[in-house]
C-alpha cells in the first residue's frame, strides 16, 4: 500500500434519520467528526464524497476537503469511485478506504486496521469484524455476520461469507462485520462495474457481490463494533458518547 486515500461518502437522504450527515452533535456536523476521526488515523489524504453542497460546505468550513458527487448513487460505494475519478485521475492512490460517513466516535486505529490485509497481495478488499459479544448481535438480522476463521495468534483472516443468518452453526464465535472496506485500485473498478449478484439481491449485503464474482476479501479483528447512527436515538447516545469533558 504505498499510497491510501480515505473517502467518506455522505448524502442527506437517510431513510431512517434524514440529514444525519449534518445532524448536531455538540455544534459539529456529525461529517465533520467523521472527518476528524480518520485525519486522526492518518492513513492518506481524507476526502468526503459529498451527495448534497450542504455536505461539502460543512466540511470546508471546518478544514476538511469535499468533492461534489451526483445524488443517485446507488451505494456509498459508486460514490466514492465517482470522487476518485474525479480528485485522482492520474491514479496516483493505489488503495482507497471507503469509510461510512456515520460513525462519528470511531477509533482512528480502526481506520487503520482496515490496511491490514492488505499486506497480502492476493487480497481484493479489506474489511474488519469484532466478535459478537452478546446474544442478540447472533440472532438480530440487523447484525451482519462474517463466516471467518481466524488461526491462533492472527488477527487477519479470509472472509468466506457474509450473512444476517447466525452463521456458521456450531460451537464457537461469530464475527459481526464492520462495513468499512479497503479497496485495491483495480478491485474498486471492477466492483463498481459488476451487476448486483443473486445472493447479493437475496441476502441485501453488497460484498456479496465481489464474492460472487470470484474476488478476496480478508478481514482485520478489532476488538469491538465502532458505534454508528441510524436513528433518533442512536444520534443521542452519539451526543452523551461525545460529550464535551468537563
Amino acid at each position: 500500500m504505498a499510497n491510501p486515500i480515505v473517502i467518506i461518502p455522505a448524502r442527506l437522504a437517510a431513510t431512517r434519520l434524514p440529514g444525519k450527515a449534518l445532524a448536531d452533535i455538540h455544534g459539529t456536523p456529525m461529517i465533520v467528526h467523521v472527518w476528524g476521526r480518520a485525519a486522526a488515523a492518518r492513513c492518506g489524504p481524507v476526502i468526503v464524497a459529498a451527495g448534497d453542497r450542504a455536505i461539502a460546505d460543512a466540511v470546508e468550513r471546518a478544514g476538511g476537503r469535499a468533492v461534489m458527487t451526483g445524488a443517485a448513487h446507488p451505494s456509498g460505494t459508486d460514490r466514492v469511485f465517482e470522487a476518485l475519478g474525479k480528485i485522482d485521475a492520474a491514479g496516483t492512490h493505489d488503495v482507497i478506504v471507503n469509510l461510512q460517513g456515520d460513525l462519528p466516535a470511531i477509533d482512528p486505529a480502526d481506520v487503520r486496521a482496515v490496511l491490514a490485509p492488505l499486506a497480502d497481495p492476493a487480497v481484493d478488499i479489506a474489511t474488519l469484524v469484532a466478535e459478537c459479544r452478546e446474544e442478540y448481535e447472533r440472532r438480530e438480522p440487523g447484525v451482519v455476520k462474517c463466516v471467518i476463521a481466524f488461526a491462533r495468534g492472527r488477527r487477519v483472516a479470509r472472509a468466506h461469507y457474509f450473512s444476517r443468518a447466525p452463521v456458521p452453526g456450531g460451537d464457537g464465535p461469530l464475527y459481526h462485520h464492520v462495513g468499512i472496506y479497503a479497496f485495491r485500485r483495480a478491485a474498486l473498478a471492477r466492483f463498481v462495474s459488476l451487476p448486483p449478484s443473486p445472493l447479493e439481491r437475496r441476502e441485501k449485503l453488497e460484498q456479496l457481490r465481489a464474492l460472487e464474482a470470484g474476488m478476496r476479501i480478508d478481514a482485520a479483528l478489532i476488538d469491538k463494533v465502532p458505534f454508528g447512527v441510524d436513528t433518533p436515538a442512536d444520534l443521542e447516545r452519539a451526543r452523551a458518547l461525545l460529550a464535551p469533558k468537563r
